[in-house]
């Protein structure tokens, strides 16, 4: 078992944070079959450009950094919080230290796909980094990119909502929330899904909380530069892979309100913005915001204004509605 030892000071500098450039990692390693797969229709979507990817770029070689569930760590450089961008990750990527990348990729590059001797002249070049560097930008921009938007508007609802439990129930219930594994223990964090860790001390610096749509379970990174991680899958994950791969089910919700209204009544099981539910619904926010009105109307939907942007949440009634098309 994983244990943090938690201290107050350490749930005061805990934070939210996105990393574009971990769910690149993520979403390449299950391209090719060294971390949990994707939903098949997503697979089948991406899998000829990454192929193609791999034939005319040196993606190889960043591959050949990663077994399963790890690979080194300035190719996924700590995110500093919740606006995190690609822009900022790839900058970080390229400027990391010769010196220090050199020695990670001379630790990681072991397996037999290392050994290829076009990607061996690209790992022992003196500009691996930058050529590794480029190859992840031109897999963000074919692979991730285009679905970015909406997988970020769903990491960013996950984040309300949990920042939502911790005012109302505390960090408690926040965090045994996560996963079934994680509990809250004699004033620890005990994560049943890795049995031989053993105690982690944050020692004063806060736990990174980092919400993904390619985790199913629980990762962690434990050794620095990064500060203690958990990265967890993102609430509405399954519905976003749902949504790609089969139609939706017709209910008696869809029947009385329509599909759409019936969608986003439906995803409101925490509150979110008008922009949020179009991107993470892959909806126009014209549409979303005729679509809330009418709902709110129809005493479905209550909203109230959070710093910059207007939250909206479902009613008892539209609870009542969505439980009982379950």
């Amino acid at each position: 078992m994983l244990r943090f030892e938690v201290s107050v000071d350490d749930l005061m500098r805990s934070r939210f944070a996105l990393s574009p450039a971990m769910d690149l990692c993520f979403l390449l390693r299950s391209l090719a079959g060294r971390d949990q797969p994707l939903p098949r229709a997503w697979a089948t979507r991406l899998r000829p450009a990454f192929e193609r990817l791999r034939r005319e770029t040196e993606l190889d070689a960043f591959l050949a950094l990663h077994a399963p569930r790890s690979g080194p760590d300035f190719v996924a450089p700590p995110p500093r919080g919740l606006h995190q961008s690609w822009a900022d990750d790839l900058a970080t990527i390229r400027g990391a230290p010769l010196e220090a990348a050199r020695h990670e990729i001379a630790a990681a590059a072991t397996g037999p796909s290392a050994r290829d001797p076009r990607v061996r002249a690209v790992l022992d070049s003196a500009d691996a980094v930058p050529r590794i560097a480029e190859a992840m930008d031109l897999a963000w921009h074919e692979l991730l990119a285009p679905d970015w938007p909406q997988l970020r508007a769903i990491c960013e609802r996950d984040v309300v909502h949990r920042v939502g439990v911790i005012g109302e129930h505390g960090w408690v219930t926040a965090i045994e929330s996560l996963h079934p594994s994680i509990a809250w223990r004699s004033g620890g964090i005990e994560v049943g899904h890795f049995p031989d860790v053993g105690t982690v001390r944050l020692a004063g610096d806060g736990l990174l909380l980092i919400p993904s749509v390619f985790v199913a379970s629980i990762a962690t990174h434990l050794e620095d530069p990064w500060p203690r991680t958990l990265i967890y899958g993102a609430r509405g994950t399954a519905a976003l892979w749902g949504e790609q791969e089969t139609a939706p089910r017709p209910d008696a919700l869809t029947a009385l309100i329509g599909r759409s209204r019936a969608r986003l009544l439906s995803a409101l099981d925490a509150p979110a913005s008008t922009s949020h539910l179009a991107r993470s619904l892959a909806m126009t926010p014209g549409a979303v915001g005729d679509h809330l009105a009418v709902l709110r109307e129809a005493g479905l939907l209550t909203r109230a204004r959070s710093g910059r942007s207007v939250l909206y949440r479902r009613t008892p009634l539209g609870e009542a509605l969505v439980a009982g098309s379950g």
